[in-house]
């Protein structure tokens, strides 16, 4: 039997950055979901003496690699209470991404979503269990989540929302919720276009980062600003306010670098090309008016946000003012997505 999903990366509004327990979040987050930056995992599998441990193939884009491989295993065995058919099968995963791996675009988040969802399919199939949809896709960001706190909302489409919040009726710390239905028709075809300042991993895991901000001594003051920052941007989204919803983008980003640089040790992100397109960013929005904003994940590249009335006069800004600080003048279009798929 073989199962393939495709899911995708996403963008957090609302940044996530600190976290308790088994992957449990200090604060709410609400991210769009992406398009075209995805995962594709394909799980196939056969059965085996059940001896009560996991056998696992892997392969990343075509070939071995040892260290995702010993991450996956790891992963599995901490979750064989949720799928306890999984020591009696021989496992063979194959995966790959449409975009640079451990850059700073959410790799964990598509790759842990896709595998879960896999595994959430296998269970079908294996159990013969059926739950609807809603508790299907339930149970896949909750196991998403213990892999990659992210990875738990990128298996909903167009927005979801992830910790819980008395903000959101249903929310939880356990899983994310889909909130695409509850904003205005403007951000369904909102656009993020990833700006390639750098292509190579990231010199700090965010799962390192996460782990610094114990000691963080901005952290507490950082949870209260970001339900603040939460309920002003889920008013923003709901009533189609782009200059809200813009400043209080911006202004997450910019946090989550200040709390890296405020972390010990410190560590920085950014390029010097991030801090250059930022400028140039703010001055075109200044000059022209345009309602273009940006925002950043845990990594140097930038992510450009606008509605899609624009989007020609910003491919035009993009290709003639920008391209210069990307490496090898490279970006990737994208929008918010449809979320996962299976194929």
């Amino acid at each position: 039997m073989k199962i393939t999903w495709r899911s995708p990366s996403n963008l957090a509004l609302i940044k996530y950055w600190g976290k308790y327990g088994r992957q449990l979040p200090k604060n709410a987050s609400i991210s769009f979901t992406l398009q075209n930056a995805y995962s594709e995992t394909s799980l196939s599998y056969e059965e085996k003496e059940d001896d009560g441990k996991i056998a696992v193939d892997f392969l990343f884009e075509g070939k071995e690699n040892e260290a995702f491989k010993s991450k996956i295993v790891r992963f599995l065995d901490s979750i064989t209470e949720y799928f306890p058919f999984l020591t009696a099968y021989k496992l063979n995963l194959e995966s790959h991404n449409s975009f640079p791996h451990s850059a700073g675009i959410a790799s964990s988040a598509s790759s842990m979503s896709a595998l879960a969802l896999c595994l959430c399919s296998m269970e079908r199939q294996v159990s013969i269990t059926m739950p609807n949809e809603e508790l299907f896709f339930r149970k896949a960001s909750d196991i998403a989540r213990l892999g990659s706190g992210s990875a738990s909302r990128s298996v909903y489409a167009s927005l979801a929302l992830w910790g819980e919040t008395p903000l959101a009726e249903g929310s939880s710390n356990e899983y994310a919720i889909p909130f695409g239905q509850q904003v205005h028709e403007v951000f369904h075809s909102f656009h993020d276009d990833i700006l390639m300042v750098s292509k190579k991993e990231k010199s700090v895991s965010s799962t390192a980062g996460h782990a610094l901000m114990d000691g963080n001594p901005f952290a507490e003051i950082r949870y209260q600003q970001a339900h603040q920052n939460l309920e002003k941007l889920l008013l923003a989204l709901k009533e189609g306010d782009l200059e809200t919803f813009g400043a209080i983008t911006e202004q997450e980003a910019l946090q989550l670098h200040a709390l890296m640089m405020t972390s010990e040790p410190s560590y920085i992100l950014m390029e010097g090309n991030s801090i250059e397109l930022i400028k140039r960013v703010q001055a075109w929005r200044k000059a022209t008016g345009n309602q273009l904003y940006f925002s950043l994940d845990a990594g140097p590249n930038l992510h450009l946000l606008y509605p899609d009335a624009i989007k020609e006069v910003v491919k035009e800004f993009i290709e003639s003012d920008l391209l210069d600080c990307c490496e090898g003048r490279q970006y990737l279009q994208d929008q918010v997505g449809k979320g996962p798929i299976q194929s």
